[in-house]
């Protein structure tokens, strides 16, 4: 399973001009099978009323599944899980906000489930916010029962996204508790895109999960296509034939 984790910025690079071609294309040069994507508009007035998920779906011959992190009026913005496998929604929901916090905005998370030729893959996408009282709160319900804790021991789960924690942060360290963390050969930071000094996108996995290959997607579009680089992930589950 080739899983790709990915803030797009609404589609707007590092040169201020806002394309999904752009953005469509960085994805399709790493070929994953599901991709987990944060930041995306839909309805929204800056980026023409497009529903942006739908749009790289479509671009990508890609099933999709949309969760709006925060909604006003017909305008929303959230996060999304594309996949070349059939899938199903398992759980959609805000996360908690801390009032008077650093730069309050709603976040979210989606759980989907992913049907790989009967194999059942749990990927679980969030984005979480920028105080770090706000993210341990957040971080803990995720942890908690109703998402990563409601996953059944026996199958392959994947948690990824935009945690807004570098290694050694109290985030980091509560996840890596109870995950473990799929750390990119060739080093990890992925912010700014441009000219990358921090490590805030990651993907963790569950503890029978195999890492075959992980690496920051770092090429020349990439680097101008979001604010973000895209973190890949190549996992395999389950023991080999023989």
């Amino acid at each position: 399973m080739r899983v790709l984790s990915y803030n797009v910025h609404s589609g707007v690079g590092g040169d201020g001009r806002r394309s999904l071609g752009r953005v469509a294309e960085v994805i399709a040069q790493s070929a994953p099978d599901v991709v987990a994507l944060q930041e995306l508009d839909q309805g929204r007035a800056r980026s023409a009323g497009v529903h942006q998920a739908e749009e790289l779906a479509e671009l990508l011959a890609m099933e999709f599944h949309f969760h709006p992190a925060f909604e006003v009026e017909e305008e929303c913005f959230g996060d999304a899980v594309l996949s070349r496998y059939p899938m199903r929604l398992m759980q959609a929901g805000a996360l908690p906000s801390v009032k008077g916090g650093f730069f309050v905005e709603r976040r979210g998370a989606l759980w989907v489930e992913i049907d790989v030729g009967g194999m059942k893959w749990q990927i679980l996408n969030t984005h979480l916010g920028l105080g770090w009282r706000e993210r341990r709160v957040q971080a803990r319900v995720l942890l908690g029962e109703r998402w990563v804790g409601a996953v059944g021991m026996g199958t392959p789960l994947v948690l990824c996204g935009d945690f807004n924690s570098c290694p050694g942060g109290g985030v980091h360290g509560m996840l890596k508790g109870v995950l473990r963390e799929v750390v990119p050969f060739g080093g990890r930071n992925t912010f700014p895109a441009g000219f990358p000094m921090l490590s805030l996108d990651h993907v963790f996995v569950g503890a029978d999960v195999d890492v075959i290959e992980a690496a920051v997607w770092e090429t020349c579009l990439a680097r101008v296509a979001s604010d973000h680089l895209p973190v890949l992930a190549v996992l395999r589950w389950g023991l080999d034939e023989g």
